[in-house]
């Protein structure tokens, strides 16, 4: 009887591994119930939806940032790659849905031959991205120079879809988590990706190319980084290259408080999740305390920096 209790009981290293995603849960819960204190309304169906809505296409952002640090690179165009998904949403898609689609597909191909090009060429995954950034923003300004343009009428109707039942935006973010969870834990590729990150000799030892693995990371990163982009354009009704210029360095914050690593080989898509949703709360935290919009940037890095130390302290006592 004892060793089956023993035998139920959670690891050291199962621990360990939830250990920062239960962080940012307490966390998370911490600034819903301020945000509740401070305004009641939050805790209803559609005052919990409004404030949660804006962490939505962040998470997406997230989760692709997540299987790019699970292969040990870390992506600094994101921001600006959905940022130019928005335009084209709110251009191409409308005018030629045809024609925006294949955009849209081209710009997943153009990640996977970033991927390619950083293995064949071995060039940094930090300094190619940061280059492709610049691509990115170059062709937003291209194609609409300033914030504009209108969604497509179904992308419009999914932004402003709130039923009575349940807050909407728990639907996307609990799908997605459970797609890359499916996908980074459950299959071949999953295990490849983690693979490539934590033991790449071993990988290659195996037969299985470093190469396609690399492709396949990014080409999901890049699909995870369009479907951002459309929800992102949902909410605002237009375009903005600019839009999520800030997603880049925050989606790397929500990967490290959901229990990710620098280092690669791990994937934790329901920490992720929990991570941005904790991230995307604090501005609307703020905004309720009235805290003034120059400061809000720190105190947000104040809180990220809290709950991080909170995380190492955590770890290190679980060691």
């Amino acid at each position: 009887m004892t060793d089956a209790l023993t035998s139920a009981l959670p690891t050291r290293a199962g621990v360990r591994r939830s250990a920062p995603a239960a962080v940012s849960t307490i966390a998370l819960a911490a600034m819903v119930v301020l945000c509740a204190s401070l305004q009641p309304d939050v805790l209803t169906v559609p005052g919990f939806s409004l404030v949660l809505s804006v962490a939505v296409p962040l998470i997406f952002a997230a989760q692709a940032q997540m299987i790019l640090m699970s292969i040990g690179d870390i992506d600094l165009g994101i921001g600006s790659f959905v940022g130019l998904v928005t335009v084209i949403a709110a251009t191409e898609l409308v005018s030629s849905p045809l024609l925006g689609t294949l955009i849209l597909l081209a710009l997943i191909a153009g990640y996977a031959v970033l991927g390619a090009l950083i293995h064949l060429r071995r060039v940094p995954a930090l300094i190619a991205t940061l280059g492709a950034s610049f691509v990115w923003l170059g062709l937003g300004l291209f194609v609409l120079p300033t914030p504009g343009g209108t969604t497509p009428e179904w992308l419009a109707s999914f932004g402003a879809w709130q039923p009575t039942s349940f807050p909407a935006p728990l639907l996307p973010i609990l799908a997605i988590a459970l797609l890359v969870y499916l996908m980074s834990a459950r299959s071949t590729l999953g295990v490849r990706i983690r693979a490539l990150g934590s033991n790449p000799t071993a990988l290659e030892r195996a037969g299985l190319s470093p190469l396609s693995s690399r492709v396949a990371a990014y080409t999901a990163a890049g699909a995870l980084g369009v479907l951002s982009g459309l929800l992102l354009s949902s909410q605002t009704g237009g375009g903005d290259v600019s839009s999520a210029s800030s997603y880049t360095l925050i989606t790397v914050a929500a990967v490290i408080l959901g229990g990710g690593s620098f280092r690669g080989g791990s994937a934790v898509p329901w920490g992720v999740a929990i991570g941005g949703m904790t991230l995307g709360l604090v501005s609307v935290t703020l905004s309720l305390l009235d805290v003034a919009t120059n400061l809000q940037s720190a105190v947000q890095g104040g809180i990220v920096l809290a709950v991080l130390a909170g995380r190492a302290l955590i770890g290190r006592v679980l060691r």
